[in-house]
């Protein structure tokens, strides 16, 4: 058993997935994050940001202008965008598949998402997809064997335009669930 070497080779530790994520939204929901910001965002000082930040920066995913405002370099929001539809899809398939409430669901995919293969993930995207659009009337087993073989191999860049457009619609539905 070596899946526990794997863990290590994760682009981002739990902790600067948080960083990275938030301020992707930070920037997506007002155009501009600090480390303040993040800090409130996150309930933790500014402090314990700026040292995560700082290790961000020099792998080169985290930029800061001449004006304290963060920003991501590309590798930043594609990590950022990767960890953040592998949350959705991972909190879909918990409690849309295995009927896990929502509130847990959600701090599992939490701990998950930045830990799971982007082959996995895009597996993830495929069996909901097939189940949301009503395409699994064979047996079981056999839908199972197809997932398998669309899965295996595959090298396809995570995520692809068809798993961002799901996730996309799955954080629809969620938000439009949440205000019912």
């Amino acid at each position: 058993m070596t899946g526990w070497r794997e863990f290590d080779q994760n682009p981002v530790s739990h902790s600067a997935a948080h960083h990275l994520t938030t301020i992707q939204f930070l920037l997506d929901e007002f155009g501009y994050a600090r480390v303040s910001d993040v800090a409130r965002h996150l309930g933790i000082t500014r402090g314990s940001v700026s040292v995560t930040l700082k290790g961000l920066r020099q792998r080169g995913l985290v930029v800061e202008d001449k004006h304290k405002h963060l920003g991501l370099s590309e590798e930043g929001i594609r990590i950022a965008r990767g960890i953040r539809i592998k949350r959705v899809l991972v909190q879909a398939m918990l409690r849309d598949l295995l009927g896990i409430p929502d509130e847990i669901a959600e701090q599992d995919a939490c701990k998950v998402e930045h830990l799971i293969s982007d082959l996995t993930a895009e597996a993830v995207s495929k069996l909901l997809q097939k189940i949301e659009n009503g395409d699994t009337p064979k047996p079981l087993h056999e839908f199972i064997e197809e997932m398998k073989k669309e899965s295996s191999g595959s090298k396809s860049v995570f995520p692809s335009e068809e798993a961002q457009q799901f996730s996309e619609l799955l954080e629809k539905r969620r938000t439009e669930h949440e205000d019912k």
